[in-house]
Parts: C-alpha cells; sequence; structure tokens
C-alpha cells in the first residue's frame, strides 16, 4: 500500500489548503493523473499520482487544512497488465439489457467502469477548475473543446452564461410576486480564514515576530521618470516605472550589498547573495502575491519590463509556478498605482532583509536648488529593514543613491544591462 502525501511543493511551504478531491475510494487511476487540487499561500496546485493502482481511502476532505508530510490518499499499486485490462473493460461496448442476473451484473460493471472512467478523463487546469467553483458549475457537466477533450476557460463561461439564461427565465415570471417585500434586511456574513489569506497571515506574524523591523522614509522626485517615459511613448516604447524601480534598486543593491543577503543565526553568519532576484507584490483576488524578477542585474529595461508584465497577467490569472514565486532577496511594492497612500510600514518578506514601498505620485510645489518654487512630481517612499543585518545610517546611504537614481534616470544608461 502506497501512502500519497502532501510534498513540498514550494520554497518555505508548510501547509496547504484541499480545494477538490478528483477520486474516491475504489477509483482506478493512471500514473500522473491529477488526484487532488491544493491552495498554498502563493498557488494552486495538482499533486498526480505516482503509479497506476486503486484508490483504497481518501484520507482528507475538501476544504481541510493539511501540512506537508500529511497522508492524502492510500493507494494500491497495479500492474500494467491488469491496468491494460481495465481500460480494455472500460472501452468494452455496452451490452443490451437481459433479464440474466449475471448479464446484468456485467452490464453494470461496465457502466461502472465508464462512469468512472468518464470522472478520471475530465482534463482542465487548475484556474480553470476554480473558474468552474467560482461560479457554481460542476465540472463534471462540461465538454471540454480543448485537445484531447481538455476544459478550456471558455468552455466553463460558456457553460455558465447557458445555465444563468436557463436558471432567469423561471424568476422572470415569479419576480411581481417578489415586489414589496422586504429584501434589504441586514444580515451578519463571515468571511472563511483560509488558504492564502490564512497563509500570508501565517507568514506576516512570523516575520514581526522574528525580525526587528525599522522603517526609513524619504521622498523623490520622479518629473524626469515620468517626463523619460513620455519620449519613450512617442517613440512606440513602453517601460512601466515598476521596472524602472526594479532596475534602480538593482544597481543600489551593488553598492550595498548587505540588503541583498539573510541572516543565517543557526551558523551565526549573514550570507550576501550575488544574484539580485527582485520580488514585486502584486495585488489579485486572492490576496497579496510576490512574483520574481531572476537576475535584474543581467537584464535590460526592457527586458525587465516585458518579464513584469507576464508575471502579473500570470498571478491575476494564478498561472504563477512555484519557481515563478520563490528565491526573491528583496522584495519592492508598488502601491502608487492604487491610489490614496503616501506612507505605509511594510512588512519584510522574511528571509529578506529589506523592502521597499513605493507609493503615490502628486504634483507638489518645491523650492529647488535656485529658491524658486517650481511644480514637481513627488513621490513618497519607505523602507523596511532588518536592524539586526543593517543600521539605520547604511539605510539613509541606501535610499539616498536610490533616490539620486530615479531623480535622474539618465544615470540609469550607465548600466547597459
Amino acid at each position: 500500500m502506497i501512502e500519497v502525501k502532501l510534498h513540498d511543493i514550494g520554497e518555505g511551504m508548510t501547509q496547504a489548503d484541499v480545494l477538490a478531491l478528483f477520486v474516491k475510494p475504489g477509483d482506478r487511476v493512471n500514473p500522473d493523473e491529477p488526484l487532488v487540487e491544493v491552495q498554498t499561500d502563493k498557488m494552486t496546485a495538482e499533486i498526480p499520482a505516482p503509479y497506476a493502482g486503486v484508490i483504497k481511502e481518501v484520507k482528507v476532505e475538501v476544504g481541510e487544512t493539511i501540512s506537508v508530510g500529511t497522508t492524502i490518499f492510500l493507494l494500491e499499486r497495479v500492474a500494467h497488465e491488469s491496468e491494460a485490462e481495465v481500460a480494455s473493460a472500460v472501452e468494452a461496448p455496452s451490452v443490451s439489457e437481459t433479464t440474466n442476473q449475471d448479464e446484468e451484473t456485467t452490464v453494470h460493471a461496465v457502466a461502472s467502469g465508464k462512469e468512472k472512467s468518464k470522472t478520471r478523463r475530465t482534463m482542465a487546469s487548475p484556474y480553470t477548475r476554480k473558474l468552474a467553483r467560482e461560479n457554481g458549475i460542476d465540472i463534471e457537466m462540461v465538454t471540454g473543446t480543448g485537445p484531447a477533450g481538455r476544459i478550456t476557460d471558455e468552455d466553463v463561461l460558456s457553460f455558465g452564461t447557458e445555465k444563468k439564461i436557463q436558471q432567469e427565465l423561471p424568476l422572470k415570471s415569479t419576480k411581481q410576486k417578489t415586489v414589496g417585500k422586504n429584501l434589504t434586511e441586514a444580515k451578519s456574513t463571515t468571511i472563511p480564514f483560509k488558504g492564502r489569506r490564512k497563509q500570508i497571515a501565517a507568514k506576516m506574524s512570523q516575520s514581526l515576530l522574528t525580525i526587528p523591523h525599522c522603517t526609513h522614509f524619504e521622498e523623490v522626485d520622479v518629473t524626469n521618470i515620468l517626463e523619460m517615459r513620455e519620449f519613450w511613448k512617442k517613440r512606440n516604447v513602453s517601460v512601466s516605472a515598476t521596472a524602472l524601480f526594479v532596475k534602480a534598486i538593482s544597481i543600489s543593491l551593488k553598492e550595498y550589498p548587505i540588503f541583498n543577503a539573510r541572516l543565517n543565526e543557526e551558523k551565526a553568519l549573514i550570507e550576501l547573495h550575488g544574484e539580485h532576484h527582485i520580488g514585486v507584490a502584486i495585488d489579485t483576488e486572492e490576496g497579496l502575491i510576490v512574483p520574481v524578477v531572476r537576475n535584474v542585474e543581467k537584464k535590460s529595461l526592457l527586458a525587465i519590463h516585458n518579464e513584469l508584465k507576464e508575471l502579473t497577467v500570470k498571478a491575476q490569472e494564478n498561472r504563477l509556478t512555484s519557481g515563478e514565486m520563490t528565491g526573491s532577496t528583496f522584495t519592492i511594492s508598488n502601491v502608487g498605482p492604487l491610489g490614496g497612500s503616501i506612507g505605509a510600514t511594510p512588512i519584510i518578506n522574511q528571509p529578506e532583509v529589506g523592502l521597499i514601498s513605493f507609493h503615490k505620485t502628486k504634483k507638489r510645489p518645491v523650492v529647488n536648488d535656485q529658491d524658486e518654487i517650481v511644480i514637481r512630481s513627488m513621490m513618497n517612499i519607505s523602507m523596511s529593514f532588518d536592524h539586526r543585518v543593517a543600521d539605520g545610517a547604511t539605510a539613509v546611504a541606501f535610499t539616498n543613491r536610490l533616490t539620486e537614481l530615479l531623480e535622474e534616470p539618465k544615470l540609469l544608461l550607465l548600466e547597459l544591462v
């Protein structure tokens, strides 16, 4: 008997929520066939069958939070010969009904085999399954139009539209009967505290309890950045402000590598990373997620921009892989586009040493070096750092260098990659 367990599918992962079970006791499964869908703080993933076999026991329930190493299924492995026999039985043509008891049993067995095969062959990505659940759609009822009958997002949405139309037809005839009823009665509601929200809470609590946070604030004149972006736009070149921030941080980290590090307390060492893997916090419907742009020190502004664009789309569609969300050495959060934020005390993405938040840009009157009052686009930044690893003076020097690069973005040209 083989125990199918929840394994570590992401760096730092300790637990996950069970979103869906695709099999039940007695079902036969093939190697790499998805058995269960789980949600961690960073991603949704399917756990496949390691071998061909029969599910003997399901040891978890949908909605349950389980730890890494928890046994999810008990699987009895079968030989390939048995697997082939089952496949041929499943594909056998149906026979006509008969009053003979033995024949009725045979027909029932074949029908059961077909039903299990149909359930087992439902192919859809984790995001497509999530889309179906959010719309109250049984994905087993949807006909797939993708390769090999795979169910696509469009299949689910089309099925949901047809279902909605069918439901609204009888409602129209009874709509008048509900007029006059008090439909605005206040009711208490609850929100499940699980999945990504619960995982984020655990990680933030651990960070605050472990790291002595210190936050440094600075204001930056980003007028020249905005003008440079307009210059590029007129030449059909698009580079986001976030890409500029990421590149400027990478240059600053070369000069102040103490912030591109981690503290190894067990070995009593501060480990300085040679690569700049910058995590960029992105707000999604299910909560904050941090995809990683790797080796920023080796990439151009355009390469960073294009990679950020792709990662953002994947984050919004919950399609990020584990490798795209782990291994960051420094994190940024650009909350300016959300509006209304002029400052914050961001929580460090442990085990990193620093995190910078970029806030809303506002036009303000500023006194320049010639004592003239001019209108400039000003932005506040806030940097939290691990006070065990770095001191305030070093943090100020780091943000001063970053501010210089952002206020005079032509300096970025000195870094050709």
